[in-house]
């Protein structure tokens, strides 16, 4: 398949998520196996996606001087899409750039768009594109740099201060990597990875998760390592959390909101395969992944069922489990580098309206611990109204919890420093991972 037929790919995947506000791996993963893409053309697409969303904003704050008057909503995403290429992407010459946004104009459209496209790419290529320095308030400026809403930079400036806001933006832009957790049950850390060398993966061990692996190229679940049940494709941050719950071979574990079950599975490794996991999801579809997943990895002591974890004391009595896992619904503001639509599409709504339900959900399991148990509440989001404010919240009402200061020493010393008053709040730069929450609480005995 041509470059050119890959751009045109590219431009409908964009439209689809920014119109139909498609999740943009779901749309992507549709046309790569809809298309049958070499990995080269994967490669390409995957980069053209995920960087004109990423950096949407920044090219917007180009384009505007050189726009006049209202044009198709595809035609601004064609602009988008090659000026990205032309600021971004050193390899691809300008005039390649230019010749295939003219022709893909000429098809979709008609020659008057491809005339505007073409006078408004070669202008931008003679002139050059207009500098930050002239906006001058500095939140305005920072968000338009690194293309996050306004009211995104300006919350996590007043939650984190101007430095880590900035690196925290910076980092959102990079490229996402893949990392995978081994099934320590049946594989190592080096076994999977000569496993995988020998299916043409590089893959190297994770410096932040004992069991962890980053891969360095090449997409390690269409690998016989995966399916075979050697690893699960998953987030370094992600993977804590079954440490932070540290469960026993005998524990029974309560996992409220668990699809698609790389949180469920890990815990039910890190348990040898034995005691009891009940894994809950509110959809039945999910519930059937979360089947999947055990399945592919030989686990037979996790229990699926189909059931809002707000309603899990109509089925269990209290103190029923020994360990309880609420990995809580959010913004996903910590997982922006891989679905950077995310910041486009959520607002300070969303944020208080997701802390009520999250709050929801602990108020509703909480009697169903056992005193002395353990709680462990999780986010992948970076808002303290959704991670610190929550945990403030359900504490202040539920005097029988207590904070577990223990935490620390229960994760791997890469995040270990990073715990504070038995939280972990990880920010993306931190140890380049997705951006996460952790919270341990204790059960008292009396």
């Amino acid at each position: 398949m041509s470059k050119k037929n890959v751009r045109n790919l590219a431009l409908d995947v964009l439209v689809d998520i920014e119109k139909k506000r498609a999740y943009s791996h779901l749309s992507l993963h549709h046309t790569i196996e809809t298309n049958k893409l070499s990995p080269q053309d994967v490669a390409l697409l995957t980069e053209l996606v995920y960087g004109t969303i990423q950096r949407r904003d920044t090219l917007d704050y180009y384009l505007q001087p050189f726009m006049k008057g209202k044009i198709e909503h595809w035609v601004r995403m064609l602009l988008r899409m090659s000026l990205y290429q032309m600021i971004y992407l050193d390899r691809i010459p300008d005039r390649a750039v230019l010749f295939e946004a003219v022709e893909i104009a000429k098809r979709r459209g008609h020659r008057g768009i491809a005339s505007l496209v073409n006078g408004v790419l070669r202008s931008i290529q003679r002139q050059g594109v207009r500098s930050f320095d002239e906006v001058k308030d500095d939140l305005e400026r920072l968000a338009i740099a690194t293309s996050h809403p306004l009211w995104l930079v300006r919350r996590w400036v007043e939650q984190f201060g101007w430095d880590e806001t900035k690196r925290m933006c910076e980092t959102n832009n990079l490229p996402p990597e893949q990392t995978a957790r081994v099934n320590t049950m049946r594989a190592t850390v080096e076994e999977v990875i000569a496993r995988l060398k020998q299916e043409d993966i590089d893959a190297v061990p994770s410096s932040v998760v004992p069991a962890g692996i980053k891969m360095t190229n090449g997409n390690a679940a269409k690998t016989s390592v995966f399916h075979e049940g050697l690893i699960t494709i998953q987030d370094e941050s992600s993977m804590l959390v079954a440490y932070a719950l540290s469960p026993n071979e005998t524990d029974v574990v309560l996992d409220c909101c668990a699809a698609p079950g790389g949180k469920t599975t890990h815990i039910a490794e890190r348990m040898n395969g034995r005691g009891r996991v009940v894994a809950l999801d509110i959809h039945d579809h999910k519930v059937k992944l979360i089947e999947q997943q055990a399945k592919r990895l030989h686990l037979s002591n996790i229990e699926a069922k189909q059931l809002d974890s707000r309603q899990a004391y109509t089925q269990f009595h209290a103190e029923t489990f020994d360990r309880i896992l609420v990995d809580a619904p959010c913004s996903g503001l910590g997982v922006i580098r891989r679905k950077p639509e995310i910041k486009y599409a959520k607002n300070e709504t969303d944020v208080a309206q997701l802390a009520n339900i999250q709050l929801d959900i602990l108020r509703a399991v909480a009697p169903l611990l056992k005193r002395g148990g353990t709680l462990v509440y999780s986010t992948c989001t970076v808002d303290r109204e959704e991670n610190e404010q929550v945990i403030a919240k359900f504490l202040h009402e539920h005097p029988q919890y207590e904070r577990d200061e223990k935490l620390a020493s229960r994760l791997p010393s890469s995040v270990a420093p990073y715990v504070h008053d038995g939280m972990l709040q990880l920010l993306p730069h931190y140890v380049c991972s997705d951006g996460f929450f952790i919270a341990t609480l204790k059960r008292k005995v009396k």
